[in-house]
């Protein structure tokens, strides 16, 4: 049976990278052990949360809270899970898988590291998961981030990928052909997209923020060419009959997905003018050249000058 669960959608969303988009967000949340009042402070803040489950396809689910939109396929090979937002979150997100599948949890697929998708690695762990990522997901994770504003402590064992993978990976798990590509640099440089190829449902986690601009993480090797990149591969293959989880917003289709990406070719370009011009960065800031946008765009977690920073920094970086 399906679970649909009250819809409790704060705006919480910690991605780990150093700035605090939210205020009151937290990095230690699923990054391994933190101090006492951190714990207790997350478990306040994630008190109101609950889970929503629907079903988008026979037997897949999309699953939403705080952070992260999580994908899950259910059948008799067992439960795989795409994501699993904060650590606080785990035992709910638990339950809720639990009242549309009795088979066991199989695979739990990352994404990428942001706390706000991978921060309960550990409990899924150890709620008998097995772990998969790209490559530089578990090296991220492992290391964590020591330096810059919000230091992020390196993950705890148990919370690492066991499997990695370069550039693909496929399953064959619960009757699907489930087909993981990597697109480089996009919102990290550990993404995963994931194509249930004969259900027609796609979760590109944070590759695509439906609705509103994109955080894209630079400190963590994204690219806003990459991200623009990503969206195109993605747009070339699939049809309109395709669903697609988001990593942040509500289920979106192909119109939805090419509309963000008309959005990022013109940020792209307005800001790219700006840089020929020999503006600098502030002087950009000044000119608001994204301020009609924003009024459609920047209503979600990403404002306008934080979009504008982003796009200034990661062209600059590649001139």
């Amino acid at each position: 049976m399906i679970n649909r669960q009250a819809v409790s959608r704060p705006l919480l969303l910690c991605f780990a990278i150093g700035v605090a988009i939210t205020a009151g967000c937290q990095t230690t949340d699923g990054f391994g052990p933190g101090k006492a009042e951190a714990a207790s402070a997350a478990q306040d803040r994630f008190a109101d949360v609950t889970i929503t489950t629907t079903e988008i396809s026979p037997g897949i689910y999309m699953l939403e809270g705080a952070g992260g939109n999580i994908g899950l396929s259910t059948g008799e090979d067992g439960a795989f899970v795409i994501d699993d937002q904060f650590a606080p979150l785990s035992a709910r997100i638990l339950t809720a898988i639990g009242t549309v599948t009795d088979a066991p949890l199989s695979f739990l697929l990352n994404t990428h590291w942001h706390g706000d998708h991978a921060g309960g690695n550990e409990n899924f762990a150890n709620a008998g998961a097995t772990i998969v990522a790209h490559d530089n997901v578990r090296k991220r994770l492992k290391a964590g981030r020591p330096d810059g504003e919000r230091p992020i402590a390196p993950a705890a064992a148990a919370a690492l990928p066991v499997i990695t993978f370069s550039q693909t990976i496929n399953f064959y798990w619960n009757d699907h052909d489930i087909h993981v590509i990597h697109p480089q640099t996009a919102h990290t440089d550990g993404d995963a997209i994931v194509f249930f190829k004969d259900a027609d449902v796609v979760h590109m986690g944070d590759v695509f923020f439906n609705g509103g601009y994109p955080f894209i993480d630079l400190a963590s090797g994204g690219d806003l060419d990459g991200y623009i990149a990503a969206h195109d591969r993605v747009l070339a293959m699939i049809d309109d009959s395709v669903k697609i989880i988001p990593g942040h917003g509500p289920l979106a289709n192909r119109a939805d997905l090419a509309r963000t990406r008309y959005m990022l070719v013109e940020v792209r370009r307005r800001i790219q003018a700006a840089i020929d011009q020999g503006m600098d960065e502030d002087a950009v800031l000044a000119a608001a050249p994204l301020k009609d946008l924003s009024e459609i765009w920047g209503q979600g977690f990403i404002k306008d000058d934080f979009m504008t920073r982003i796009a200034y920094r990661s062209l600059s970086k590649n001139q």
